[in-house]
């Protein structure tokens, strides 16, 4: 017959199962993934770049000379942005980046075309 021997260190309890600190996952997530509720996807770029020239030319169209077609550009651009800027808080942010591409383009259009007048005529057009 055996006799139960007690427990050698009665005082000495064994460690709880700690959470892991998340350095090192042992498992799937214990709280959702959230995505972005408005993705930027190459349509959205291409829809916004697409206004955004239909907006230029249209301004663009309003000059008669150089100096007015600068100025008006300049004017559509920086409505374009502010635009850009309401989308990126509120909208869809791929349409805001293709909004602020093509400006940008624009506006790099418009810059070489007074350039060009000013190197050739030797005079600023703009004022």
């Amino acid at each position: 017959m055996s006799i139960a021997q007690p427990d050698p260190n009665p005082g000495v309890t064994r460690p709880v199962s700690r959470t892991p600190s998340g350095l090192f996952p042992a498992g799937p997530p214990t709280r959702p993934t959230y995505r972005e509720p408005h993705p930027v996807t190459g349509g959205g770029v291409a829809s916004g770049g697409g206004a955004a020239a239909a907006w230029l030319l249209l301004f663009g169209l309003l000059g008669t000379d150089v100096i007015s077609y600068a100025w008006w550009t300049v004017v559509a651009g920086l409505l374009a942005w502010a635009t850009a800027l309401v989308l990126v808080r509120y909208g869809d942010r791929g349409v805001a980046t293709g909004v602020a591409i093509v400006t940008a383009g624009g506006w790099s259009i418009a810059a070489a075309v007074v350039a060009v007048r000013w190197a050739t005529s030797g005079d600023w057009p703009l004022w």
